[in-house]
Parts: structure tokens; sequence; C-alpha cells
């Protein structure tokens, strides 16, 4: 019910706006006032203000809430760059307290080649009005309480308050994104250089098998030699070059049936390995320029801690970023731009499977999908497919490709057995 004056007349409900809190008296004293009010619409103007009071209370106290659970560092400093506001994330990131952080100038957060500008760059501002940096996010280097410096992405805003210019600073930690990428080009040179391995090993099984035939036949002949000069009684000079010569054939005979049993087995180093980190890993390499060619890559991969594998990892990633490169090149000239990834245990195996929405499997090709040189790509090699059934094989498994039933697309799936108890 509105507020009455002494003299009957009604209290103007404009007049019950809220005021700068700076002016809460004084407007609250014209009121009264100008209207002669009463004790009651006095109390009422007063309990106003103490509402107003309580919910500017609760606002701060989200405000202050909502920047301590922030992920980003926030700083607020003040026309002059007295630190104003300090949030929990960037005690984390910088080392220094909020108490510490508090009124010192927000140099005290960058390196010597920042902190000794950044007086100019606020003045120049002031001065001209020129923005360089504000509304503008940009890479920078933040300096630790313990001197070291690491890079961060800065993004800065401005704000007119009642007390002055203020400036709003938001910082993320590039660390671990740097870290990642580090990580990522780690992963592809040890691929490629596993890619180019795994092509060594395919050929040199295969000069292994060449080469022992024309060297077992000059073994024969130089048998032949060695029994026609005994039975001819020739000199021991004679007798001694061939039977070395035999020797040393005999010898690159060897070598070369040891190199053909070592690329056979493909014999590398292997332990235990968690499946599921070793996919995520490789589809997030794989996945690289996918969005360049408008495919989108869904990793459905669930943390399952029974996906453990006694393997090589860089093998079972190299296997998963062909099968999942491959899936994009199919799906990039599709209607349909998804290419699915997931993995599961089921009767003592692990798969993974890759599905796309490209035009699935030629028939002409299917049965000879997985030798070395087959490709239906205009700049394919046609090794990629055979040295991951290689490594596969090598592996106690297999990779089973089909047509998706019902609609076009392949699903390529990886097989492997599932580390043995004794073993994880």
């Amino acid at each position: 019910m509105p507020a009455t004056t002494s003299s009957g007349g009604w209290i103007d409900a404009s007049e019950f706006r809220p005021f700068p809190w700076s002016k809460t008296k004084d407007a609250a004293d014209n009121v009264w006032l100008r209207h002669s009010a009463t004790l009651p619409a006095f109390m009422m103007w007063r309990q106003y203000f103490s509402v107003m009071d309580i919910i500017a209370n609760v606002s701060e106290a989200r405000l202050f809430s909502v920047l301590d659970t922030a992920v980003d560092g926030i700083v607020v400093i003040d026309a002059d760059g007295a630190i104003l506001m300090y949030n929990a994330a960037c005690e984390r990131l910088f080392g220094y307290t909020a108490a510490e952080a508090y009124g010192k100038n927000v140099k005290m957060l960058m390196p010597p080649q920042y902190a000794d500008h950044h007086d100019t760059y606020i003045s120049n501002f002031h001065r001209t009005g020129v923005r360089k940096i504000i509304g503008i996010g940009r890479e920078v280097l933040g300096q630790h309480k313990d001197g070291s410096i690491f890079p961060i992405e800065l993004s800065v805003g401005e704000t007119e308050t009642s007390t002055g210019r203020q400036f709003i600073g938001i910082m993320r930690d590039l660390r671990p994104r740097y870290a990642n990428q580090r990580r990522l080009d780690d992963l592809q040179t040890q691929l490629v250089q596993m890619a180019r391995l795994s092509a060594l090993d395919e050929m040199g099984a295969t000069l292994a098998h060449e080469l022992n035939q024309p060297l077992t036949a000059i073994l024969l002949y130089l048998q032949v030699v060695e029994r026609k000069l005994e039975a001819l009684e020739a000199g021991d000079s004679s007798a001694q070059i061939v039977h070395k010569a035999r020797h040393e054939a005999e010898r690159a005979s060897a070598i070369i049936r040891r190199l053909r049993q070592f690329v056979e087995r493909g014999e590398t180093t292997r332990s235990v390995q968690d499946l599921t980190t070793i996919v995520e890993d490789a589809v997030e390499l794989a996945s690289i320029g996918a969005k360049n060619k408008g495919v989108i890559v869904v990793n459905e991969m669930e943390d399952d801690p029974s996906l453990l594998i006694h393997a090589d990892a860089v093998q079972i990633q190299q296997i998963v970023v062909n099968l999942v490169r491959n899936a994009i090149d199919a799906t990039c000239t599709a209607e349909g731009k998804e290419v699915h990834v997931r993995a599961w245990r089921e009767n003592g195996d692990a798969y993974v499977r890759t599905i796309d929405d490209g035009t699935g499997i030629d028939p002409m090709v299917k049965d000879t999908l997985f030798k070395a040189f087959q490709t239906t790509k205009k700049d394919g090699l046609g090794i990629g497919l055979a040295i991951s059934q290689s490594i596969a094989q090598s592996h106690s498994g297999e990779i089973i490709a089909k047509n998706r039933k019902g609609r076009t697309g392949a699903e390529f799936t990886l097989r492997l057995p599932v580390a043995k108890p004794e073993i994880a």
C-alpha cells in the first residue's frame, strides 16, 4: 500500500527509485523534509534502503564467489595500475596471495621487458585514448613469484566507475596448451618414424626372401667347385680361395636369415598398456585438420579400466591413426560428415572400431585391401593398411573391414587380445 504524508498526499513512487549510495542519506532527508513524513512513512523509507543494502551484499558475495571459482586469473586495476581485485586463480598462477597483491602495481606480475614500459603504456592511453591491447586478446609473458616466466593469454577491458576508470585483465595459462602441443608433436614424430620402420620391415622381409635364393644357389655352385678341385687335386691356394668364398656366402646367408626372422617376428618393446589412453591420443593426433575438411570426429571412448593390452603403444597408435585418417579421407567428400571411434571389451578381446560416412569399400578391392601397394587414393602409397594389419597380426590380433549395413560407409575393427592377468 502506498505511503502517505501527514497532509494526506501520496509519496511519488518515483522517489523510491535507487539512489547512488553516496547520496542515499541526502535523498532520504529530502523526502522526509519535503513531505513532513510521519514516523511510519520514514521507517518505510529506511526499510527500503535496508533491503537494497542486503541485495547489494548478496550481489557482492555472488560476484566474489564467481571470481574465486573462475578457472582463469582475473585482475582489476585502477587508472594508476594498482591492483584492486585479485582472484584465487591468480594466486595459483603467480604465487602471490591476494593480501600480497592488493594495492601493489600490476607490474609485479610481469617480467622486466613488460614491467619497464607498463606505466608508459597506461599514461599514453590516458593522454591519447588510443587502444593497443584493450579489447584485443594477445599472448604475453607473466612472471611467477619465484621468478619463473611463463606464457599467458591476456584479454583487457575497461570500465568507468564512480571512483574512476578501471581495467579488467583476464589471464589464461598457456603452459598446458603448449605442453599438449609438444606431446602431440612428439607423438607425430614417433609415429612417422614408426611408419618408416614398418615400411622398412616390409621391405626387409621381401629383400631377405629375394636375396636368400641367389645366395643359396651361390653356395651350391661353390660346393660343386670345391668338390671338383678336390677331385682334380688342384693346388691348395685354389681350394682355399673357394673354401673362403663358400664360408663368406654362408655367413651372408645366416645374416639374412636372422634379419628375416627378426622382421617376421616383429619383436619390439611391449608392456601392459591402457588401450583407452592409446586410442584417445591417436584420435587427437589423427583429427588434426579434420575440421578444415568439414569432418567431425566423434570420440565415443569410455573410461574402462579393463581395456588393458600387452603391446607396443606406438605401434597400436599407428594403427588407430591410420584407420581414423582413412575414415576422414573417405568422409570428406560424402554427404555425411562424421567419423565415430569407440572401443570395448568382449570375450577376452579388446576392440577398436572406426565408422565413417564415406562411400564404403569397393567390392573390387575388398580381397586385396590389406595387401601392400593396393590403394584407391590418388596420392596413396597403398602400404598403410598393409603395415597396420601386419602390426595387428604381430600382436596376435587382426583388422576386420566391412561395409555398414543399411547405409553407406565402412567399418574397420581392430581386435587385440586383452592382457593376461599374470602379465597385467
